[in-house]
């Protein structure tokens, strides 16, 4: 449960593991001080003043003469810095007007209990240098003021602000050091996840501590393999299937000279089948080989291109897209893996239907038809190149079994995914999900 509660990010778990010991060993440190410093000494302090005032309220019973009495009074002054004053006749206050659960207070009134006979009462807050305390005796009242830091140990919050200073200083140039540590880190994931989209990031360079130096070097040299391998594939099928149109087309212009029989027949369908398979080669190629940058655009406009290229064909599309639907991605790229999807809906459905809805984290983009659906047990199936099914739907029966993996490929190449599942229209439902 305590896992739960814990900082994800690595910013806040770095602030947690060094400014956490900072503040823990402050607190160690004040708790002792103020056990040790504050018991100790305002202990000590209080149990001086308070034997002072026990001893001067013990003379003033004892000479009761006026003239003893201004004696003792400027003894008190000169040799104990205390100030005495006698009314006669007065009383002490009934109800304390002082806060409760008050440290200084607590200490006082244990050490004026214990040296005193006679009723007292104190005032700890109406003078800010001095504490004054009143003992009641037989003829009268007898005041005394004691300067604050000979009652108490004042150098309590003095210590506190200076403990609370240093922690704030230190902990801010800790916080300082480690967000220019952390910000190399948060450079490279940012360039990790750009390239995971689609974008090639050129302007990282590596920066920080050595470790995250290694790590981007690390990552711009697996960033220009995957780069060099994808080019090559790409145009490794993209010269093969541009030269085999030549053969083909030679085949072609054989078979148109001669004779109509049936044998000639079945060897322009199969030419007709090559050049299917070759055009499904090229476009594959294109969509791997694409080098159009990503850009914000509407969805909605998109889908409604989408939706006039489907109505020239004869079909129709019925789109329900949020107005003011932004995305960020390659448009050609979407929209030819969008118009997979829509085409591939058509072959085996009377309708289909592009809706997109925003979530937190994603912008999904639903095509529904009303067909006769796959099996859940195929689903993964379907993505994988030269894949065709021939029960139920028959996906990619004009093609060569590349529509579903040329779309996987930009929708993953874009840092999203595309998935299957049972529609409510009744047929498939393909989703596209794409990170906002």
């Amino acid at each position: 449960m305590l896992r739960r509660y814990l900082p994800k990010s690595l910013y806040a778990r770095v602030v947690l593991i060094v400014i956490l010991p900072i503040f823990l060993m402050q607190a160690v440190v004040t708790v002792v001080f103020f056990n040790r410093h504050w018991d100790l000494v305002t202990a000590n302090l209080s149990a001086n003043v308070a034997g002072q005032i026990a001893l001067v309220t013990r003379l003033y019973e004892e000479n009761p003469e006026p003239s003893e009495r201004a004696n003792i009074e400027q003894w008190a002054l000169d040799d104990l810095d205390l100030s005495v004053r006698f009314e006669a006749g007065g009383g002490i206050p009934q109800k304390d007007k002082l806060a409760p659960f008050n440290v200084y207070n607590s200490t006082l009134e244990r050490r004026l209990g214990e040296a005193l006979d006679q009723p007292y009462w104190f005032n700890t807050r109406s003078w800010p240098a001095f504490v004054e305390v009143r003992v009641r005796l037989d003829d009268g009242l007898l005041i005394f003021f004691a300067y604050r830091d000979r009652v108490f140990a004042t150098t309590g919050p003095i210590f506190l602000f200076w403990l609370i200073s240093t922690s704030v200083l230190l902990g801010g140039i800790a916080i300082v050091f480690l967000r220019n540590q952390v910000r190399s880190i948060l450079r490279l994931a940012s360039a990790a996840e750009a390239f995971g989209r689609g974008r090639d990031a050129p302007d990282y360079r590596p920066t920080g501590a050595t470790e995250v130096r290694k790590a981007g070097y690390a990552f711009i040299a697996m960033r220009e393999r995957i780069k060099r391998q994808l080019e090559q594939r790409t145009t490794m099928l993209a010269g093969v299937s541009h030269d085999l149109r030549t053969p083909l087309t030679r085949i072609k212009l054989a078979l148109a000279m001669e004779p109509d029989t049936p044998e000639v027949s079945a060897l322009r369908n199969d030419v007709l089948e090559m050049e299917r398979m070759v055009e499904a080669y090229l476009e594959f190629a294109r969509s791997e080989a694409s080098d159009e940058d990503p850009d914000v655009f509407d969805l909605g406009e998109m889908i409604r291109d989408v939706e006039s290229n489907t109505k020239r064909t004869g079909h129709k599309l019925q789109a329900d897209i949020p107005a003011g639907l932004v995305v960020a991605a390659r448009r050609s790229a979407l929209q030819r893996a969008v118009s997979n999807l829509v085409n591939n809906s058509l072959r085996h459905a009377d309708n289909v239907w592009v809706s997109a809805a925003p979530t937190e984290r994603h912008i999904e983009i639903y095509v529904d038809d009303d067909g006769p659906g796959v099996d859940k047990n195929l689903y993964d199936e379907i993505f994988k190149p030269f894949t065709r099914l021939d029960e139920a739907r028959n996906l990619n029966e004009s093609g060569m079994g590349l529509g579903l993996t040329v779309v996987r490929d930009v929708i993953r190449s874009h840092g999203g995914e595309v998935t299957l599942d049972r529609s409510p229209k009744g047929g498939l439902r393909a989703t596209i999900r794409l990170p906002i």
